[in-house]
């Protein structure tokens, strides 16, 4: 693990652990802690069994004697009735995130290991994932504007059982990863049986994730090329791009550029499901194209180019003085020939910009 940190240059950062008390993200602390590297453990309180606060206090008195930092970060407020595993995991990287932030600490790390990358590849495969689905989890993602690192995505969960049980530490067994009411406790039962029967193990499927990444980080380098010398950004806000332009490049590159764009503009962490984005290609190579709406975006073609703006969510009016206004915070596009909803678009991302100056 140490060539992990070595290879990003993180040995001297201050890294917050995800802890649940759970075997994973127990050895994950314990092990950077013995690399000498300056840790602060987080621990979520989701409230959602009676034991939980339980677990995490088990948690707070382990990293007291390994002299530790720890804080347990609580879930207040109702919770869902349906959705619950998913509302808990987004709420649980919402408050670690939001620690991380508030005490300007970077770096996230997180106990996933090669199994649960072996059977993300499974469920992204049952799923019809592309490529990038495929490719499973990278040991650095952004997530609410915080570096998530995966530094145990190549270790075999069995060794990191094995370290806490050399060290006479205990942990907490989560009672829904039995459960075969999710799909990822169904695979991962499954997966022994895949490697007896055709020696199909949860390395091989780490490893071609970890292929498929190398093919990917090369689509990445091309669309990032396109994106820097044919799309254009106006003040962060609008994209737009030759429509003739996009008519000629590969339907990969095509698929991949819409979909950072559409990310990017609609502020959301991840882009629309690959069919919604394969259904705006195919609408796009249409006559009849009269714009739609994806991923919180607004998509219409003007002027020979496709634009990509915000969706407003109701019906708005910019008079020519307010655009007259705007104009005074960005006078680049005074002479700009731009479509109206354009201007409507750069006008609310001033007033929003305005309001959040006079809140401070």
């Amino acid at each position: 693990m140490l060539k992990f940190f070595e290879r990003y240059n993180l040995k001297n950062k201050v890294i917050a652990v995800g802890v649940s008390g759970g075997a994973d993200s127990l050895a994950l602390v314990l092990r950077l802690k013995e690399l000498g590297i300056n840790v602060v453990a987080l621990s979520v309180d989701h409230g959602l069994r009676p034991s939980s606060n339980k677990e995490a206090q088990y948690v707070a008195e382990l990293m007291a004697k390994f002299g530790i930092e720890h804080h347990i970060l609580e879930w207040k407020g109702d919770k869902p009735q349906t959705g619950i595993e998913a509302a808990a995991r987004k709420a649980r990287y919402e408050l670690l995130c939001s620690w991380c932030k508030v005490n300007d600490v970077q770096y996230l790390a997180v106990g996933h290991h090669r199994r649960d990358q072996a059977e993300t590849f499974l469920l992204r495969l049952q799923r019809g994932s592309g490529l990038s689905g495929l490719c499973g989890m990278a040991d650095i993602t952004v997530q609410n504007g915080i570096n998530i690192i995966r530094p145990q995505l190549d270790d075999d969960p069995e060794e990191l059982r094995n370290y806490l049980l050399e060290k006479n530490i205990k942990w907490v067994e989560d009672e829904s990863n039995q459960s075969d009411d999710f799909l990822r406790v169904k695979i991962r039962k499954f997966l022994p049986e895949l490697e007896d029967k055709i020696a199909i193990s949860e390395k091989r499927l780490a490893d071609t994730a970890k292929v498929l990444r190398l093919t990917r980080e090369y689509l990445d380098f091309e669309v990032a090329k396109v994106l820097k010398n044919q799309v254009r950004k106006w003040s962060d806000v609008v994209y737009s791009l030759s429509f003739n332009n996009l008519e000629t490049w590969h339907s990969e590159i095509s698929y991949r550029v819409l979909a950072e764009i559409l990310r990017e503009v609609g502020k959301k962490d991840y882009a629309p499901e690959a069919d919604e984005i394969i259904r705006l290609i195919s609408a796009l190579k249409k006559d009849d194209f009269k714009g739609c709406t994806l991923n919180g975006c607004e998509i219409f073609i003007a002027q020979k180019r496709l634009w990509i703006i915000p969706e407003v969510g109701a019906k708005q009016l910019l008079s020519k003085e307010k655009w007259e206004e705007c104009l005074q915070f960005m006078p680049q596009y005074a002479k700009a020939s731009l479509p109206y909803k354009v201007r409507r678009a750069l006008y609310n991302e001033i007033l929003k910009e305005n309001k959040n100056g006079q809140e401070k």
